[in-house]
């Protein structure tokens, strides 16, 4: 059995944090310290075709929520406190709706329960466009990618998944080809019917598109207890966008 891959902060409650597609856990390195130093100990996960965990072409909700079991199970936790972000809060729910008596909270950063259509190829197809054949240092890269992406924060992004895998040669470190292929699968709604019903917290950025008033009715069938909060002046990335106001509503989400 392939266990993931994770960075381990403090000690205290266990906390589980699931990055989202083409993220890696050390994009939660910053808030995972500031939850580390308030009682919890926090696990960074690198979900499958992700960071340093393993390849697979096996990729889906249900699989990649069994990884989290079987990465509970390993570290000898019998249940945890999980919060997922986009992608990764499908992975969070989907845990939580399939075995609940591992869950003992859930938060769920700026996604709903229900399909998206497709919406990362754009991002899928500059990165194929990338050839390590003459690109030999992160620079180039960067600028590369900055024909698709004028946005630094999004090239900074992508670029953390840069790696040397040998002296020479550079590469990325998720499966692009997997995620490719299996992209329809990460879009699927939580199956009708899967209920969690113990506390859980749905934070959404205000800019952000992805959960709409429309989505509420949904959350609340599927997760009764939910409670939806905002985070002010943020947009998908509302962790990354507004850190203060994310941590301290999930901190008094936590504490109750």
């Amino acid at each position: 059995m392939h266990i993931l891959h994770s960075i381990i902060l403090g000690k205290g409650t266990p906390f589980i944090i699931l990055h989202g597609f083409l993220g890696m856990a050390d994009n939660w390195k910053t808030l995972g310290t500031r939850y580390a130093e308030n009682g919890f100990q926090v696990h960074l996960v690198d979900q499958r075709n992700h960071g340093k965990s393993f390849h697979s072409d096996y990729f889906d909700f249900d699989i990649l929520a069994d990884d989290i079991k079987n990465y509970l199970q390993y570290h000898g936790l019998s249940s945890a406190v999980v919060m997922g972000h986009s992608m990764g809060g499908k992975v969070a729910m989907q845990l939580a709706v399939d075995f609940p008596e591992r869950v003992d909270k859930l938060i769920v950063a700026d996604i709903a329960p229900r399909y998206y259509p497709p919406h990362h190829q754009h991002i899928i197809d500059a990165l194929n466009k990338l050839d390590f054949d003459t690109i030999t240092s992160r620079k180039q890269a960067d600028e590369a990618l900055a024909q698709y992406f004028p946005e630094t924060g999004i090239r900074q992004f992508l670029l953390k998944n840069l790696y040397w895998v040998t002296k020479e040669r550079l590469d990325l470190r998720f499966n692009l080809k997997v995620l490719q292929n299996k992209m329809e699968e990460i879009i699927e709604a939580i199956p009708p019917h899967s209920t969690y019903s113990k506390p859980t917290l749905f934070i959404i950025g205000d800019r952000s598109e992805y959960v709409q008033p429309s989505d509420h009715g949904t959350i609340k069938t599927h997760f009764p207890e939910a409670i939806i909060e905002t985070v002010e002046n943020a947009g998908h990335w509302l962790h990354a966008e507004n850190p203060k106001e994310f941590f301290r509503k999930s901190m008094a989400f936590l504490q109750r």
